[in-house]
């Protein structure tokens, strides 16, 4: 019953049912009345016919119903009672008192009933009927509304799932409530597109624009007599060189510049190369399964997602930082205080680490790794392990898959 096509109908249902109930009643009273009527005409011509001929006979009052008696009682005029206290064998009495006499009359009734009851039977059978054709054909008419109102959700999933070339583009009607939420959504993911495109675009123009003064910055920082200030200054120089050259990589991704050069990789000897260049502390664990898979992939693009990933364990997390490889599947595990919820629900975003306890940062490390993750055709997942620590899987295609 979640279902809004079921619910319209179920409600179309109700209406109908209480249109017929309404209507039945109606028609019932009217038709009931009508019937009483002819009974009450009945009598009086009977009560007219006994007095004109004289053939009527007085009754003791104890014959007489006594709600027929009391009318009777109080005027000269013809009194009547519906006697219904036998359903099978219904009377309409006529009554009126001449003189001293009691005359009464009884008209049988049971053809008149019956037939009202065969008329509730009848009214309740072709709603019924009604309903056998107006239910399952207000479910087809829910059906378009409901359809359209399915792509509507769909395409937001589309959006929200970073496609935002996603567009409902249907005609515009005037009136049409689905049609103005298309269009909303429309215009929602063109605002969309058109902020990240902005953000790019900026990201591009000063990673660009940053490199030509910071490349006559490192050669100067290099001409530099030898000194402690100087060793500081060269420092600053290589952090504020890797955060341009972090820029430019994460402009090329968003552009969809980046193209793989896939080969058959064997993990292990990758993986410990990459660990080796990061030069820090990585317990590299082995493999549950016993076995370590060849990957269709980027060795190149692939050390620079390992290299993020241990980086950003040693930076954001804490030690231990362990590194496991089965079949083709990497994961980076840390023991500090994980992934920020944030994160694990928007995914990696630039210049945001998300919480403070991670550490200090711009945010590019996982952007990066998850940008090169979608070029080499492999799933980057971010978790945190039930005894605390962030971490991170690397599914890889298989060789020859």
């Amino acid at each position: 019953m979640r279902s809004l096509r079921w619910r319209i109908a179920a409600l179309v249902a109700l209406a109908c049912c209480a249109v017929a109930v309404v209507i039945g009643v109606l028609v019932h009273r009217g038709t009931l009345e009508r019937s009483l009527q002819v009974g009450r005409e009945r009598a009086y011509n009977a009560l007219t016919e006994m007095r004109r001929e004289g053939t009527g006979q007085d009754k003791s009052t104890e014959e007489i119903p006594p709600p027929l008696l009391s009318q009777m009682l109080l005027s000269d005029e013809p009194a009547y009672w519906f006697d219904d206290r036998k359903s099978e064998s219904p009377w309409m009495w006529g009554g009126q008192r001449v003189g001293d006499q009691l005359l009464t009359v009884q008209v049988d009734m049971g053809v008149h009933m019956r037939a009202l009851v065969a008329f509730d039977r009848d009214v309740a059978q072709a709603s019924l009927g009604a309903l056998a054709v107006i239910v399952p054909l207000s479910l087809l008419l829910a059906e378009l509304p409901n359809r359209r109102l399915r792509r509507v959700a769909g395409t937001a999933r589309r959006i929200a799932g970073g496609d935002l070339d996603a567009r409902i583009a249907g005609p515009a009607r005037r009136g049409d409530e689905i049609a103005d939420i298309s269009t909303a959504v429309d215009s929602m993911a063109d605002s969309l597109q058109t902020r990240l495109q902005n953000e790019q675009r900026f990201t591009a123009d000063v990673a660009h624009e940053l490199r030509t003064p910071l490349m006559g910055l490192v050669t100067s920082a290099e001409l530099l007599p030898e000194g402690e200030a100087t060793d500081l200054v060269r420092d600053r120089v290589r952090v504020l060189r890797a955060l341009v050259e972090d820029l430019l990589e994460i402009s090329r991704l968003d552009a969809g510049a980046e193209r793989a050069d896939l080969r058959p990789v064997a993990l292990a000897d990758v993986v410990s190369a990459s660990l080796k260049q990061t030069a820090l502390p990585v317990r590299l664990a082995a493999p549950t399964s016993g076995t370590l898979g060849t990957a269709e992939t980027d060795p190149r693009r692939l050390d620079r997602i390992l290299a993020n990933l241990v980086i950003n364990a040693h930076r954001h997390g804490g030690a231990p930082v362990e590194v496991a490889v089965d079949g083709t599947t990497i994961v980076v595990r840390d023991h500090g205080p994980g992934f920020p919820a944030d994160l694990l629900a928007d995914g990696p975003q630039r210049f945001r680490t998300g919480a403070a306890e991670r550490g200090r940062g711009h945010g590019l490390g996982l952007t990066i790794a998850t940008g090169q993750a979608r070029v080499i055709g492999a799933t980057l997942t971010l978790a945190n392990a039930p005894d605390g620590g962030a971490v991170a899987t690397l599914r890889l295609p298989p060789a020859g898959g």
